[in-house]
C-alpha cells in the first residue's frame, strides 16, 4: 500500500499518518497492524514502513530508511488547455498515469471554461489533487506539479531553454519523436487554437506533431502524445 506523506515528514523513525491517508488506510485499504506500507513524500522520495498502531484519530508506523528515486527521462511537461466539465479531470488524470511530470494549464481563447478569482484557487486546488490521486493509483513515487497559467505567453515564458517543444496539430505528419532531456507538449482545446496561439507557439520553435488520421479529442490527444512519448523512451 502506498500512502502519500509531507517531505518534512518524511524521516526514519515513528510517524503518525492522519487525515485523508489515515482514512483511506483504515477504511478504504482495511490496513491492520503489522502490514507494510510504501510511503512516498511526491517528490521522488520513498520509504518501507510497517503499521505500529491504528486509533480512530491515526495510524502509527515505524519508519525505514529513506531512499531516492531518480526521474524516468525525458522530463515531459504538457501545456493543456482549459476543457469542459469532468473532461478535464479525465485529462489530468490520464496524463498522470501515462507519465507526464509537470500539468500547466492555460486559458485557450477557444476554451468554453473561464476561470478568474476564488473560483480559479479552487479548481487549482482541486486538479493537484486529481494529480495526487491518480498518482497514487498508478503507484508514481512522484506527484506531477499542476499549475495555472494566466495565459499562453505566460507558460511559455516559463519554460526551460533546452526543452524540445511540439504542438499537437492533426493535420502534421506524425513525424519523429524527438530524442531530449526535456520535452514540452502543447495542445489545443474543443475548438482547435486560434490563429494568434499558433503564431505564438510557432515563435516559441514549437514544432507540429499529427498523430494520425483522425482529429481526436482535446483530453484524448495530450493523453495519446505522452504515452507514444513514454514508450519510443522506455529501456
Amino acid at each position: 500500500m502506498r500512502i502519500f506523506v509531507a517531505p518534512e515528514r518524511l524521516v526514519p523513525g515513528e510517524l503518525a499518518i492522519t487525515g485523508d491517508e489515515h482514512h483511506y488506510l483504515g477504511r478504504v485499504r482495511r490496513a491492520r497492524v503489522g502490514d507494510a506500507l510504501e510511503l512516498v513524500d511526491g517528490a521522488g522520495r520513498r520509504a518501507e514502513a510497517t503499521i505500529a498502531r491504528m486509533t480512530a484519530a491515526e495510524t502509527v508506523v515505524h519508519v525505514a530508511a529513506i531512499e531516492a528515486l531518480a526521474d524516468a527521462a525525458p522530463r515531459v511537461r504538457v501545456l493543456v488547455p482549459l476543457i469542459k466539465g469532468d473532461r478535464m479531470d479525465a485529462c489530468l488524470e490520464k496524463l498522470v498515469e501515462v507519465g507526464a511530470d509537470e500539468l500547466v494549464v492555460w486559458p485557450a481563447a477557444r476554451s468554453v471554461v473561464k476561470l478568474d478569482g476564488a473560483r480559479r484557487d479552487a479548481r487549482l486546488a482541486h486538479y493537484a489533487a486529481t494529480a495526487l490521486a491518480a498518482a497514487r493509483q498508478s503507484g508514481r513515487a512522484a506527484v506531477p506539479a499542476v499549475e495555472l497559467a494566466d495565459s499562453l505567453g505566460a507558460a511559455l515564458a516559463a519554460l526551460p531553454a533546452d526543452s524540445a517543444r511540439l504542438v499537437l496539430d492533426p493535420l502534421a505528419e506524425r513525424g519523429a519523436l524527438p530524442a531530449a532531456a526535456h520535452v514540452t507538449l502543447a495542445s489545443g482545446p474543443e475548438g482547435g487554437l486560434a490563429p494568434a496561439e499558433h503564431d505564438a507557439l510557432a515563435a516559441a520553435r514549437f514544432a507540429p506533431l499529427g498523430l494520425g488520421p483522425r482529429v481526436l479529442r482535446a483530453e484524448t490527444a495530450p493523453v495519446i502524445a505522452v504515452a507514444l512519448l513514454r514508450a519510443a523512451t522506455s529501456s
